[in-house]
């Protein structure tokens, strides 16, 4: 326990106050709570509830100076007004007073001249062990200077009766007050709000600062080069930074400043759904004794099965960065040589891998494209394109040409390469063609870290006006080209030319009344 009182936690009165618990402490509080089950290797599983992933039209910011000049409002910063805030924290603090609380104090960011210190405060064991496994962890002799920058409240659970009248989407909130640097939550168990709320709060402190924050995964090479890989939720990001022949920086959210590439965080959260040993051996072992697991399906003996979605697609494991054996200890790296941008193509048009100019990396940057496939969701029957700028508008609070600025002018700055490589559909859309083998696709990023993509010949596929590699070793010539993989060439083109066209369709925002963004020459032609 710990001697923090009410009053510096802001709370009226507390219980037991459970301050940055060891691994093992955190592993009895959830045992002796029953908040979750063991599985067969000693990993605690948890279900999230009603929630099992974010609640994005529920979040909000506060709108108030001066942050209010710098917001991008819309649908994914929506305001709330500074009444309506100090209603529901008044609430939160009433919630959270009296109770025993678990308090997890960690460092965002991994450069001791940028990183923040934040403290996360709330009612159930898990969710603390889910923060001391995504954040980085102080060492003991820091704690007792330890003065947070930023607190989040989360009162998983309390629900907001008075949403309706509030004017709000819904009895779950999640507000961020840029001005008190204070975040409330409620209605909601699910972790992840609190790891992608505190990446939005760096998405609007760093840029501001001239630093580039980035939804990307990054490792590095025994002769230091950086690699980074930007994409969206089930691209491969996770699987394909953890390279057992390069050290692991981190597997999602990154700064990069005059020194180079720092990790935002001190462990890692990675899709679980039919994960195997053979496909991801890195991942599969990291899940032991400390990870955390969510929403997965185990037998009475503790025995997961990882293809089992019934409870969810978005199963996850989150653990610390030291449970990949192949890590980088300092969170970080020198000047990326090389910048991957992923996506998960189901129309089956994108080729395996592309070479990008620095205007196309800035085109496919803001445009951030991938697309889901049906049966997936509800009422989800063929392919559907996703376009998240920067390959994370969902935490972005600035306007995203705000962060291509800076992208592109780091890329010009440090010479980088740029590739684009769809570990999606080959050969026709989802349905028809077949997925892209892990084996294929990092044979296409094994030859982008090694170099030997720029020793081959290259064409220039039709609608997208991309570099292709004629031919790359480990990758069947056959698919390099995707037009060569379909077998009805009309319908290939007849998909491509509708893929072009929403791309063109999306580009379109950034290009009203800003020359400086039009990279529209760079992109597809329907």
């Amino acid at each position: 326990m710990s001697e923090l009182s009410a009053e510096i936690l802001g709370l009226k009165s507390v219980g037991k106050v459970f301050r940055n618990l060891s691994y093992d402490e955190l592993f009895a509080c959830e045992t002796e709570n029953k908040e979750g089950a063991v599985s067969q290797n000693g990993t605690m599983m948890v279900d999230t509830g009603k929630f099992t992933g974010r609640s994005p039209k529920d979040k909000y910011f506060v709108k108030q100076a001066p942050s209010s000049d710098n917001l991008a409002w819309g649908k994914i910063n929506q305001p709330v007004s500074a009444e309506i805030f100090d209603e529901l924290y008044a609430e939160v603090i009433d919630y959270l007073s009296g109770k025993d609380v678990y308090v997890t104090d960690g460092y965002c960011g991994a450069n001791p001249d940028t990183r923040k210190q934040v403290r996360f405060i709330t009612e159930i064991a898990w969710q603390s062990h889910f923060t001391k496994n995504m954040f980085i962890r102080p060492d003991d002799a820091d704690l007792p200077g330890f003065a947070p920058d930023f607190r989040v409240y989360n009162a998983a659970g309390l629900s907001n009766k008075r949403w309706q009248e509030m004017g709000l989407n819904s009895d779950v909130f999640v507000i961020f007050n840029i001005e008190k640097n204070v975040a409330i939550i409620g209605g909601t168990w699910y972790g992840g709000e609190m790891k992608k709320g505190i990446f939005t709060m760096m998405n609007y402190w760093l840029p501001l600062e001239g630093i580039l924050s980035m939804h990307c995964s990054a490792n590095i090479g025994h002769v230091g080069d950086v690699c980074l890989f930007f994409g969206l939720s089930g691209t491969g990001k996770t699987t394909l930074s953890t390279d057992p022949r390069r050290k692991l920086i981190g597997d999602d959210e990154h700064g990069w400043d005059a020194a180079g590439i720092f990790n935002f965080e001190g462990g890692c959260y990675a899709k679980c759904i039919d994960l195997s040993e053979e496909s991801e051996p890195e991942i599969y072992h990291a899940i032991k004794r400390n990870a955390l697991l969510e929403n997965v399906v185990a037998d009475a003996n503790g025995v997961i099965d990882f293809s089992d979605g019934s409870k969810t697609e978005n199963t996850r494991v989150s653990y610390p960065i030291d449970h990949i054996h192949n890590h980088e200890p300092t969170l970080k790296g020198g000047h990326p040589k090389n910048i991957i941008f992923l996506t998960c193509d189901a129309f089956g048009v994108l080729p395996p891998v592309s070479r990008l100019s620095k205007e196309q990396a800035m085109y496919y940057f803001l445009s951030g494209y991938t697309a889901k496939v049906a049966g997936t969701e509800r009422g989800v029957t063929e392919p559907q394109a996703t376009f998240s700028s920067c390959f994370g508008e969902a935490f972005l609070p600035l306007p995203p040409t705000a962060y291509a600025k800076l992208l592109g002018e780091k890329m010009e700055e440090h010479g980088v390469n740029a590739y684009l490589v769809n570990t999606g559909w080959a050969g026709g859309g989802y349905g028809v063609g077949k997925r892209m083998s892990i084996k294929a696709t990092r044979a296409c990023i094994n030859a982008i870290l090694d170099g030997s993509i720029n020793t081959v010949e290259f064409d220039t596929t039709r609608f997208f006006k991309l570099n292709i590699p004629k031919e790359l070793p480990g990758v069947d010539s056959h698919l390099l080209n995707p037009r060569n993989a379909w077998a009805d060439k009309d319908s290939f083109d007849a998909t491509a030319a509708k893929l072009a066209g929403m791309f063109i369709d999306n580009f379109k925002k950034y290009t009203t009344g800003n020359d400086d963004f039009d990279f529209t020459q760079a992109g597809p032609k329907a």
